[in-house]
């Protein structure tokens, strides 16, 4: 019987696997509801900021309306996120769609544009976020990414925020 790392043919790596401080990776993008669950995820490699990304994160959201017909929500009322997603630009995009953003200032930014500080203090929320990302740490299949095509990796993140989903439906 051989090794399985013998019969992969080829580097390590594969589509969206972008290098970090800790070798490779691939950066897990989640936007969740007050409660945990996931409302839209989308996945990239490593290497770019996380405010590059955002614009295409925000496309994945599709809430559904539990008891009223019509179409999906495409944006949520407001948007809490961290000094990652620190800059101008990042709070115009989410004003331009009618989101308002909660992202506290990063000590070295002097332009940051100014934010009420009751506003801010709903950042303390963060750890939901947090959380959840920790909940799918819980998935070995993630965590360690054996899979080369992104649409597998991707089908398997996808599968696990479901089911984070149904464990918090079924509760």
């Amino acid at each position: 019987m051989l090794p399985r790392w013998e019969l992969r043919a080829g580097e390590n790596g594969g589509a969206n696997v972008g290098p970090t401080k800790r070798g490779k990776g691939t950066k897990w993008m989640v936007l969740v509801d007050g409660a945990g669950t996931p409302l839209g995820a989308y996945l990239d490699s490593a290497s770019p900021a996380e405010g590059r990304l955002l614009d295409a994160t925000l496309d994945t959201i599709a809430v559904t309306r539990p008891h009223r017909p019509g179409r999906p929500r495409k944006r949520p009322e407001r948007l809490i996120a961290d000094r990652g997603y620190d800059s101008n630009a990042a709070r115009a995009l989410l004003v331009r769609r009618g989101i308002e953003p909660i992202i506290p200032a990063r000590a070295n930014n002097q332009r940051a544009t100014p934010q009420d500080g009751r506003k801010v203090r709903r950042y303390r929320r963060r750890w939901i976020v947090e959380r959840t990302i920790g909940w799918l740490g819980n998935f070995r299949r993630l965590t360690v990414r054996d899979d080369r095509l992104m649409d597998t990796y991707g089908g398997f993140f996808h599968l696990a925020c479901a089911l984070i989903t149904l464990r918090k439906v079924l509760k």
